[in-house]
C-alpha cells in the first residue's frame, strides 16, 4: 500500500502504548492496533484528529504517502 503509518514511530519516540492512547482518546483499541501494525485500510478524519491531538503531531508525522514505483521514465 503506498501509505505509510508512522503510528508505531511516534508511541515508540513518545513512549507510550496503543492501549493507553485508546483509554485517553475513546478510540477503539482494534482501530489503534490496526494503524500501528500498518493493516489498516481506511481511518476517518476525526480519528485522525483525535491522534493528532493527543501525541501534538501534524498529520504528516503520522501518515505518509509514498508512490508506487512504475519503472517508465517519461522524458
Amino acid at each position: 500500500m503506498p501509505i505509510k503509518v508512522h503510528l508505531s514511530k511516534l508511541l515508540g519516540e513518545r513512549k507510550l502504548r496503543a492501549s493507553e492512547v485508546a483509554r485517553k482518546t475513546g478510540i477503539n483499541k482494534n482501530t489503534l492496533s490496526s494503524l500501528y501494525n500498518e493493516s489498516i485500510s481506511g481511518i476517518r478524519f476525526d480519528t485522525l484528529e483525535k491522534i493528532c491531538k493527543f501525541l501534538n503531531c501534524s498529520i504528516g508525522d503520522l501518515i505518509e504517502y509514498i508512490p508506487k514505483k512504475t519503472g517508465t521514465n517519461i522524458h
